[in-house]
């Protein structure tokens, strides 16, 4: 069996209430991931329409209900703008950027889980606790690390105490 190529366009096929329509990303998504790609898609879409959205709201700026008449044109033109960028072709973009920056988002996950890990070890270390967090009595040449007690040595010589 052929693995499927992500650059190829898959065709979905039609359903009495679904047109068919060719997508070139055919992976599934969850429900999170697709929001995601729709956060992506508008906001690709707004900067698109960017000068529109800029004028309906300076034109709509103060004003309440006169804003419906005043601003007509302004919002027509906005609408039009967002109708005309905001087609499949463009969600498949927004769903191609969210792939492309996926191991980007994966390796910032782990860097920080890293870096959670690390705080955590030093916690148990200076609070002398074990994995599940239980106290650890240990003697008080036992119970730092080497970098420890070097950084408490250098601390207590600022301070003017000797250990």
């Amino acid at each position: 069996m052929a693995t499927p190529d992500h650059n190829t366009p898959s065709t979905i096929p039609a359903t009495p209430s679904q047109p068919q329509f060719t997508s070139r990303n055919p992976l599934p998504l969850s429900a999170g991931q697709e929001a995601q790609v729709r956060d992506l898609y508008y906001k690709r879409v707004r900067s698109k329409c960017a000068d529109e959205i800029r004028d309906f709201a300076a034109c709509a700026l103060n004003r309440t209900v006169t804003a419906i008449w005043i601003c007509r044109p302004q919002r027509l033109a906005m609408n039009t703008c967002m109708i005309a960028h905001a087609n499949r072709d463009e969600e498949d973009r927004a769903r191609e950027e969210w792939f492309a920056k996926r191991d980007e988002r994966r390796r910032e996950r782990e860097e920080k889980e890293r870096q959670k890990e690390k705080a955590m070890e030093i916690k148990r270390e200076w609070w002398g606790l074990d994995e599940k967090g239980n106290r650890i009595h240990k003697k008080p040449e036992e119970q730092f690390s080497e970098e420890a007690r070097r950084v408490l040595e250098e601390a207590e010589k600022a301070r003017g105490k000797k250990r």
